[in-house]
């Protein structure tokens, strides 16, 4: 059984109600971040699950969006880390990712040595071990197994998608992509597909350009649910809604992404929480 819990559904436009996209995947008794935008923590705490709990971060681009807590789980599982010789935190991302990193650590240069100054059990600064790909698997401990492949979310490049096994079940984590034929194989046959979505006949109205110019780099959410359908996904899981899902429209949605996919399709407030068992 591998759980999915939507911890962020938001966009880049801040919402009372929605943080910013981040999902949490809990596979054989270890714990993944996959995104860190804003209110993350916060998000987190609501199911009892903090920084110093996370097993990995897995990060599927550098926009602002969904790196904006970086430094906050970075700090804050630092300091709530108790005893001798904590582990590094393992940070699995695109190329780019270590420089983010670092720039992160050296802005919270200050706060760091502060605490370094005051608390005699912290001898060094937050422990990160960072590894960049692009494809190949890049993790297999414990029962779990994580495979990555590019995604297509040009001019925002490399980016990359996740596919997490774990006792004979597959869930893939698109991240903000255009329907491209590395999707494809990357979530073929997996019991569910996490894709971000956006609603182009909605935004499209809209009078400023800047606004519109992210049709061309999200996926709809017709066209996520035809990646989902190409790729033989049992479940279909929408996140990161563009505009925000206003109350009572969620079957609108829901039947956008019917029309292109007959399988189970999932939607939800932040918290949202999605159980996959393995195929019978």
């Amino acid at each position: 059984m591998i759980e999915i819990t939507l911890l962020g559904t938001g966009s880049p436009i801040p919402d009372p109600n929605r943080a910013g996209p981040s999902t949490l995947v809990r596979a054989d008794g270890q714990l993944f971040l996959v995104d860190c935008g804003r209110g993350v923590l916060q998000r987190a705490a609501a199911i009892d699950v903090g920084a110093n709990g996370l097993t990995a971060l897995l990060l599927t681009h550098l926009h602002s969006d969904h790196i904006a807590d970086l430094g906050d789980v970075l700090i804050t599982r630092w300091v709530t880390t108790f005893g001798p010789d904590p582990a590094a935190l393992p940070i699995i991302g695109p190329p780019g990712t270590s420089d983010v990193v670092e720039a992160t650590l050296t802005a919270f240069g200050h706060d760091i040595g502060y605490r370094l100054a005051h608390h005699a059990d912290l001898t060094a600064p937050p422990a990160v071990e960072v590894g960049e790909h692009t494809e190949g698997v890049v993790w297999d401990r414990g029962g779990v197994a994580i495979r990555v492949a590019p995604t297509d979310h040009r001019p925002v490049a490399p980016t990359i998608g996740f596919r997490i096994e774990s006792g004979g079940a597959a869930v893939v984590l698109a991240g903000d992509t255009v329907p491209c034929d590395s999707l494809d194989e990357l979530a073929r046959d997996a019991d569910a597909l996490v894709h971000t979505v956006l609603r182009k006949d909605i935004v499209e109205l809209l009078p400023q350009q800047r606004i519109k110019d992210i049709c061309d780099y999200h996926s709809s959410v017709q066209e996520a649910a035809a990646t989902a359908t190409r790729a033989g996904v049992r479940t279909l899981i929408l996140t990161h809604y563009v505009p925000g899902i206003a109350p009572g429209q969620e079957e609108q949605w829901r039947a956008l992404a019917a029309a292109e996919f007959d399988g189970r399709i999932e939607l939800g407030d932040d918290l949202h929480r999605v159980e996959i068992a393995p195929r019978s």
